[in-house]
């Protein structure tokens, strides 16, 4: 089946083009035959299948997508993309349905749009998170950084301090003459043991007034009775088991 006219039928030529005999003269040999060719190939282009217009914009758009993480994050609307730009190839190779063909590549191209926008705005959350995250990592690490360095100035406050304190000449203390503490007391109108023992010039210590009474056993018959201008010796000298012991009679006897 013939796709143009027949240019090598004579008849035809002269029906169609009619030239005068001067210009018809110029085109016999070289001229003509080129003239012949390239009519040839003007017809044969244009009853050549063409190529679907959206098959060369989806065609990469659907390799980028495999290379990506569409598969896996998204695996469902990736194969609905890649089944739609199957389809459009098995019509166009098989079928050589350019049209429709095309349709599907523009549906394909269409989702696989769809699909990339979604890619890019789960990229930008994630680096969104990691950034956030790093600004946290660094907050923190600045913040254990100040803590040190506080700690360390304190540290060092601390030893210039000390060593100021060591090198500073300890004065000489002069020698304090303790007021004598005495060694009797003078009874007074309704004073008890414990209360005497409580005086500070005495012990300042209301449960060593044991101490007292058994020092003074010649003039205390019953401890909870005492005689106003009764003079008691205070014992000065006493152990620390004698202390302890008097605490725990006072405790006893309370």
């Amino acid at each position: 089946m013939s796709c143009g006219p027949d240019i090598t039928s004579r008849t035809p030529y002269r029906n169609v083009v009619s030239l005068p005999q001067h210009l018809l003269l110029a085109l016999n040999g070289p001229v003509l035959r080129v003239a012949v060719l390239l009519l040839f190939c003007f017809c044969m282009a244009s009853c050549s299948a063409r190529i679907p217009t959206w098959q060369s914009r989806t065609a990469p758009l659907v390799e980028a997508l495999g290379k990506s993480e569409a598969p896996t994050l998204y695996p469902q609307e990736y194969q609905s993309v890649l089944e739609a730009f199957e389809h459009g190839e098995a019509l166009y190779r098989v079928q050589e349905d350019q049209e429709k063909a095309d349709e599907y590549f523009h549906l394909a191209f269409q989702k696989g749009n769809v699909l990339r926008a979604e890619l890019n705005t789960v990229r930008e959350q994630r680096e969104a998170h990691e950034q956030r995250l790093a600004a946290e990592r660094a907050a923190k690490l600045e913040e254990e950084q100040q803590l040190r360095r506080e700690a360390e100035t304190r540290l060092k406050q601390s030893h210039e301090v000390t060593r100021s304190d060591t090198a500073r000449p300890t004065p000489k203390k002069q020698k304090d003459t303790p007021a004598a503490l005495p060694t009797t007391y003078t009874v007074r109108r309704g004073e008890t043991l414990p209360q005497i023992s409580a005086r500070v010039e005495v012990y300042n210590d209301s449960s060593l007034w044991p101490l007292i009474y058994r020092a003074n056993r010649d003039q205390i018959r019953d401890p909870k009775r005492l005689w106003p201008g009764q003079v008691f010796a205070i014992p000065r000298n006493f152990s620390r088991e004698e202390a302890v012991e008097a605490r725990r009679y006072s405790n006893k006897n309370n």
